[in-house]
């Protein structure tokens, strides 16, 4: 009885901590590319503020190229649990601004997101959540430019 007991819990343990998912959902990678009418070094702050008002912090990579950590989905000490263990998704960006002409630019928007279905389960690509989406993102990016 006691060598069934172990068998049936050893199998409901595995079952239980074990992940139940398929085969990765395929998905087009979440880039935009656009020209703006409006100076590179205006679209570098209006990326810059959308950015960190969006909870990124930003990096300047060199004069063209802006990247972010992984977005802070909460804020306070336990922010690190959500990217690391607990949350369901999480994203990050890559920027390249590059000017054009001397009043328009050329803005490329790289969202990289992954998300997760459960505790024990490995951070996969996943399709970008919409607020996070680079659609969004280049509507919000818009609107501090004022060009909507």
């Amino acid at each position: 009885m006691t060598r069934t007991l172990r068998l049936l819990s050893l199998v409901l343990l595995i079952v239980c901590t074990s992940a139940c998912a398929g085969p990765p959902i395929p998905h087009e990678p979440d880039v935009i590319d656009v020209m703006l009418p409006a100076q590179a070094d205006r679209v570098k702050t209006a990326v810059i503020q959308v950015l960190t008002e969006g909870g990124y912090a930003v990096d300047r990579k060199d004069d063209q190229s802006l990247t972010t950590g992984y977005r802070e989905e909460i804020s306070g000490p336990w922010d690190w649990l959500l990217r690391w263990r607990f949350g369901t998704g999480r994203s990050r960006v890559e920027a390249m601004v590059t000017p054009a002409s001397e009043q328009s630019s050329r803005l490329r928007l790289n969202v990289l997101y992954e998300g997760k279905d459960g505790l024990f389960t490995r951070w996969e690509d996943s399709p970008t959540a919409l607020p996070q989406s680079a659609a969004n993102q280049l509507r919000l990016i818009k609107n501090a430019l004022q060009l909507l």
